[in-house]
């Protein structure tokens, strides 16, 4: 199969893609449209994870591609940005289990694990033999997690002794291990933990009720008297700058899947209207119409531009924490008002999972809440561009 750059590739980004890269996403967008797209809709109405779509995604390597212990070949962060919009496109959940996965529990281990605990864990969470989750977030504790975090992390001899809950937790029902982060009772920095999760005092419980995402299996965690091993301690992991290290590549990544939502909706709302018929001639022929299709690749077009410059220079070795909340705050935004237009542009029938807009809509929430919300993402860029810090 050849490659063809996506109708909603409107200025033709994917040609700065190698030959090797853009056969990558050849295998691995066939691999999404005949064996997982067509089952989405049906899971995400039940709110449950089909877990045997996690074998096509770790056969098609959608893991493990940003570090030299893992990848199959010589990639650029431009490239993995459009892995994670190709996932993302068809469906936001199938993004964000690979954003825990690969962004968050194999990349904490890979920016602040040591080289023997890399050597270790990288190959499995990239094979699929180990599922990991990421302990950050808290019931009390989102936006303020520099500061807020509670749970601490106690020193007992060889081990650490865990106490505290977390929120919010992907792929935490279903998890063989979770990165635990708090804060030391020594000298309240934060650490990171590879915790097994069948470890005495580890509970999980998953969270009913949501409304986006409803695929992902997120779960409310309690950690009792946790005993873990210094072994397990991320041994790179000594201040939450470390943590911040592995939210800034991860960041960038959610911009990119925010981008893939915006066109799953796009392209979803464009085949609609070339065959819904309405005072007798496809929509697709009326201006208005033709109006939001158009904003609506205009927004995609130019937040592929920004998540393609950010990813340049995270290659380049000069990307910084503004630079990525800018392409997250940015491409949300746009990404929230593209689905709002696709939904309109299908009238009624963009409320019913049936035509996939419905979809995109509600999931377009979630992203544009985790991994920094617009407000925290602004005081990010605000801060960095006045040289004033507004952080309540």
């Amino acid at each position: 199969m050849s490659f063809e750059s996506l109708a909603s590739d409107f200025y033709g980004f994917e040609d700065l893609l190698t030959e090797r890269e853009k056969d990558f996403l050849v295998t691995l967008r066939g691999a999404l449209e005949t064996e997982i797209k067509p089952i989405v809709n049906e899971y995400w109405e039940k709110a449950e994870f089909p877990h045997h779509i996690v074998e096509v995604l770790h056969r098609n390597g959608a893991i493990g591609l940003g570090f030299p212990e893992t990848a199959p070949f010589e990639n650029s962060a431009v490239f993995r940005g459009w892995v994670a919009l190709e996932l993302a496109r068809v469906d936001a959940s199938v993004s964000t289990y690979v954003g825990v996965q690969n962004g968050l529990a194999l990349g904490a281990i890979g920016v602040c694990g040591s080289q023997e605990q890399r050597d270790e864990w990288l190959p499995k969470l990239t094979s699929g033999e180990v599922i990991g989750a990421f302990g950050l977030t808290e019931p009390t504790s989102g936006s303020d997690s520099a500061q807020g975090l509670q749970t601490v992390a106690t020193r007992d001899g060889d081990d650490w002794i865990l106490n505290g809950s977390k929120r919010w937790i992907g792929n935490a029902t279903f998890s063989d291990i979770t990165i635990i982060w708090a804060k030391s009772a020594e000298d309240g920095q934060v650490k990171g933990f590879i915790v097994p999760t069948g470890t005495p005092g580890y509970t999980a419980t998953k969270i009913e009720g949501k409304q986006s995402l409803r695929m992902v299996q997120n779960a409310d965690i309690v950690l009792e008297d946790v005993r873990v091993p210094e072994s397990l301690r991320l041994q790179n992991a000594n201040s939450f700058r470390d943590t911040a290290a592995v939210l800034r590549l991860t960041r960038a990544e959610v911009a990119w899947a925010a981008v893939g939502v915006a066109i799953g909706a796009y392209e979803a709302a464009l085949k609609y209207s070339k065959e819904r018929v309405q005072f007798g001639k496809p929509i697709a022929k009326h201006q208005l119409v033709q109006d939001h299709l158009v904003k609506s690749i205009g927004d995609i077009t130019a937040s592929i531009a920004l998540c393609t410059r950010v990813s340049q220079m995270l290659d380049d070795g000069i990307q910084r924490d503004e630079h990525s909340a800018l392409a997250k705050a940015f491409a949300t935004v746009r990404m929230r008002e593209t689905v709002a237009r696709c939904r309109e542009v299908l009238g009624g029938n963009g409320i019913v999972l049936e035509y996939d807009v419905a979809r995109f809509f509600a999931d377009a929430e979630a992203l544009y809440s985790y991994e920094g919300t617009r407000e925290m993402n602004t005081l990010i860029v605000g801060r960095a561009i006045t040289g004033e810090a507004a952080f309540v």
